[in-house]
């Protein structure tokens, strides 16, 4: 079998009761999470344009844009506005080994199609765990070189996340939910020059949603493609990955199917704004500064340290969200001004506020660790110097939110009800919506959950 064939034969033949209770339980978290960040998402301009574009296009009313009363619209349609609503706030979920955003895409199109199919919560949560298995396994072929190395971005792995949750809910057999794999693998292209620093960020989530529902309908429909295009010579692997074959990488996408899984290992739910690369560094400039009781006025220098890492990137001094949201520079002044780091910085007045500008010149990248190295999971230790010659350092190894450290209802809901608001949503409706994604797997039909926030 070809890899494709290999892993779709694998999630076809798994079932729900198959799966372990955690990862059950992180792709309920992903809703929420995803459901969350699209509420703060569907303030910003990017949202409103492409909700205006679609509705304008129309179509079949086959499921539901959430928030702002919008028609409904054909199922890729929905999946592209949920999607780039989630992702255009920045605070969405990761694979940690090399930032990508499978689960926004991955819940935007489930729901959408649950939709138009039926499904019940338990259904849904099953697709959710199994497609980010298969972006997960894809992903591992193409680490490090799709994003580090060769530039492109991360939605063309949450494609192959979308094509499979779509395609399975649409109960479509493993020769055709393998077509619908193949050909999200020749559907998109990214470029992460264009994501850091523009709308194209939040472009490629709605593309990699809807990109990969109209694949698995294709597929649905009969249309087929080269199967081997994972691992062919000019395939997937070797156009977006570095050395993958002769690195033994092809072979660990298959290895060991249903021994370990990926929601378990690599995923990650944004517990605070911006890009989580940036977000240990936050929470270690808070810890330090807050050990030290050091005051702003009081730092000389921020010094940050990370494996492999040797230059700073992003903007020092961003002037907006989605400068904010790759700014390592204000995730560590942030942090060490405020003691904390939380949504509240993704707001203008944190942006510009001159107690957090005053130190974004103060950070500095400093030689990478040494020791235990493996244990840095987008980690980072932060260094606090004082002028009185004191220093605080800090180091966390993995962000909050993390699948290896857990992830607790109690900080997801949290981000459930600090976001929502945005969206317009009122308390009672929010308690409720908060209630019943707790209690996803039980629900017969996900309009229970989407009459919530339509």
């Amino acid at each position: 079998m070809t890899v494709i064939e290999e892993l779709v034969h694998f999630v076809t033949h798994t079932r729900y009761e198959d799966l372990p209770a955690q990862a059950i339980n992180y792709a309920a978290m992903l809703i929420s999470s995803t459901v969350a960040s699209a509420a703060m998402g569907s303030t910003l301009e990017s949202s409103r344009i492409v909700r205006q574009l679609l509705v304008q296009r129309g179509g079949v009313g086959e499921a539901t844009p959430w928030f702002n009363s919008a028609p409904r619209l054909p199922v890729a349609s929905v999946a592209r506005i949920n999607a780039l609503m989630s992702d255009a706030a920045a605070s969405d979920d990761s694979d940690l080994r090399n930032i990508t955003h499978p689960g926004t895409p991955i819940v935007a199109a489930a729901i959408a199609m649950a939709e138009r199919t039926g499904s019940t919560g338990s259904e849904v949560l099953s697709a959710i765990v199994l497609a980010y298995e298969v972006a997960g396994r894809i992903n591992t072929g193409v680490v490090p070189g799709l994003i580090w190395e060769k530039g492109f971005h991360g939605c063309m792995i949450a494609i192959f996340g979308a094509a499979t949750a779509a395609g399975l809910l649409l109960k479509l057999d493993a020769d055709r939910l393998a077509n619908a794999v193949g050909l999200a693998a020749t559907s998109l292209a990214g470029l992460l020059a264009a994501a850091n620093t523009s709308m194209a960020r939040e472009h490629h989530a709605g593309l990699a949603a809807s990109l990969g529902v109209e694949a698995a309908e294709l597929a649905a429909l009969g249309y087929t493609v080269e199967k081997s295009v994972l691992e062919h010579p000019r395939g997937f692997f070797h156009a977006y990955g570095v050395d993958a074959h002769a690195s033994g990488r092809v072979e660990e996408v298959t290895h060991g199917l249903g021994d370990s899984w990926q929601i378990l290992t690599h995923m990650a739910i944004k517990l605070l704004p911006g890009g989580h690369p940036y977000h240990a560094i936050g929470e270690a400039a808070a810890n330090a500064a807050r050990a030290g009781q050091v005051r702003a006025d009081e730092i000389t220098a921020i010094l940050c340290s990370r494996p492999d890492a040797h230059q700073i990137k992003g903007p020092r001094h961003p002037e907006d969200l989605i400068g904010m949201a790759h700014s390592p520079y204000y995730f560590a002044a942030a942090g060490a001004a405020d003691h904390m780091f939380g949504w509240v910085h993704a707001s203008p007045a944190k942006i510009m506020d001159p107690t957090i500008r005053s130190l974004l010149d103060l950070v500095e990248i400093i030689d990478p660790p040494t020791e235990s190295l493996q244990r840095y999971k987008q980690g980072v230790t932060v260094t606090i110097k004082t002028r009185n010659g004191a220093s605080f350092t800090d180091t966390v190894y993995a962000p909050r939110g993390s699948a290896v450290l857990g992830v607790e209802w109690v900080d997801v809901q949290a981000k459930f009800f600090t976001l929502c608001p945005m969206a317009g949503l009122e308390q009672s409706v929010i308690t409720q919506a908060a209630t019943t994604l707790r209690d996803f797997a039980n629900i017969i039909h996900v309009d229970q959950m989407v009459s919530l926030i339509k």
